[in-house]
């Protein structure tokens, strides 16, 4: 907000009436905090009702295992802190375990390479009969050599010339617009790799099995796995190209269980893993992309009378996608799009949620306005967003807010 005030207070003391410049500021923060204080921003959901993680707490029915998948942009491991905090206090997760697990991921099929970060924090109630492991994935480290090919631009000697707010747009762009683009290229195959190596860790064991440290990797021929995957939950969540890298990972993984893994393979199909999207962008990141292996089959392969039924991935992959208009890089999920581009043996099912996470305001006459940035970034601390993952909508336990704040439209 200080930003916004300072450029709109600029805009009113065109004339140099230097003496008056308090004067301005003070009408502009009058005006900015009047329309924080009607918080009107949308919130339109289009799906079926789904019950968020709280459902699934009661670890005498297994362990509630949470992934979640970094977007565009350099990461350090503890990124996810802020919105992890708000997530236990939603679902009443009061005790937490002094240490925390950070593995670096490495992998059998690319030895000797530094796949990541998994973060591992384990969180219960105070009568210890709620409990989630929270595996948070950092695999920025892998695109960051490439970056270093732009990392000129951001120095003094080019930075000094630019605008103070266009030097701060360019930094940002030099740190998450190349991410995309590298993804496309021989990286995809290690941040893949990377992803199926914390799947891997969220199956192979609970808490008391993890490493402490160290430099580790995951087999999928573990008998562990199966064992785990039938009794535990599990869920994912992702932000922007980490929804990509999720729904490749996930691709990725079908395509390899059969021969990896039989019995793991089996109890998946068993099981339903939902995936929460913030500023979800699959529809843009499809661009160019070739079409998975198998596609506009989900009848066949996600129906019980269907020919292939026993050949799906899991018995269904709820997506529910968060997007704010504001935000630049977000889309919504349009009609179609599942059975033409995701794989058929993911046996997917959308909701859409139109959300404003970014403040809207009345930019004096000149028409309404809200921060781009704020826009992509803001999911993961906005309550709307943290109380639909935590408890759903359509349930006994959705949250009064949610109830009050958010237009539900119900699908059949």
């Amino acid at each position: 907000m200080k930003y916004l005030v300072k450029y709109l207070s600029i805009g009113l003391l065109a004339s140099d009436l230097s003496g008056c410049a308090s004067f301005g500021e003070g009408v502009v923060k009058a005006v900015l905090e009047k329309q924080e204080e009607n918080d009107t921003r949308l919130c339109e959901i289009w799906g079926k009702s789904f019950t968020g993680i709280a459902p699934h707490l009661d670890n005498s029915n297994g362990i509630m295992k949470v992934l979640m998948v970094h977007g565009v942009g350099d990461h350090l491991p503890g990124y996810s802190t802020q919105f992890l905090e708000k997530l236990t206090r939603e679902l009443g997760l009061e005790v937490m375990s002094a240490q925390q697990k950070d593995l670096t991921l490495s992998s059998q099929t690319i030895p000797n390479k530094n796949l990541g970060n998994l973060r591992i924090k384990r969180y219960m109630s105070k009568d210890k009969r709620s409990e989630m492991l929270f595996y948070e994935l950092t695999w920025s480290m892998i695109t960051a050599p490439y970056k270093a090919v732009l990392s000129y631009d951001n120095s003094g000697e080019y930075s000094f010339r630019r605008a103070e707010v266009n030097d701060l747009m360019k930094k940002f762009s030099n740190d998450t617009g190349p991410d995309p683009i590298i993804y496309l290229g021989e990286s995809q195959d290690d941040i893949l790799v990377s992803f199926a190596q914390s799947f891997c860790w969220m199956a192979k064991t609970n808490w008391d099995g993890l490493p402490e440290s160290g430099t580790h990797a995951c087999s999928f021929n573990d008998d562990a796995l199966a064992q785990n995957i039938r009794k535990d939950q599990y869920a994912f969540i992702s932000h922007s190209l980490g929804s990509r890298i999720t729904i490749d990972g996930l691709q990725r993984i079908a395509g390899l269980l059969d021969k990896r893994n039989p019995a793991f393979h089996e109890a998946l199909k068993d099981k339903e893993i939902p995936i929460y999207m913030m500023s979800n962008q699959l529809p843009m990141l499809q661009l160019g992309r070739k079409l998975p292996d198998i596609y506009n089959q989900n009848a066949t392969y996600c129906t019980a009378n269907g020919e292939k039924y026993a050949q799906r991935m899991v018995a269904k992959t709820p997506i529910v996608a968060f997007s704010d208009p504001n935000d630049l890089l977000s889309y919504a999920i349009p009609s179609g799009f599942v059975e033409k581009y995701l794989d058929s043996r993911l046996c997917v099912d959308v909701t859409n949620i139109n959300i404003n996470v970014a403040k809207i305001f009345d930019a004096f006459g000149l028409g309404k306005m809200a921060n781009p940035l704020a826009a992509h970034v803001g999911y993961d601390t906005d309550d709307r967003v943290v109380a639909l993952i935590a408890k759903g909508i359509g349930n006994t336990n959705t949250e009064k807010v949610i109830n009050e704040r958010c237009h539900w439209v119900e699908t059949m």
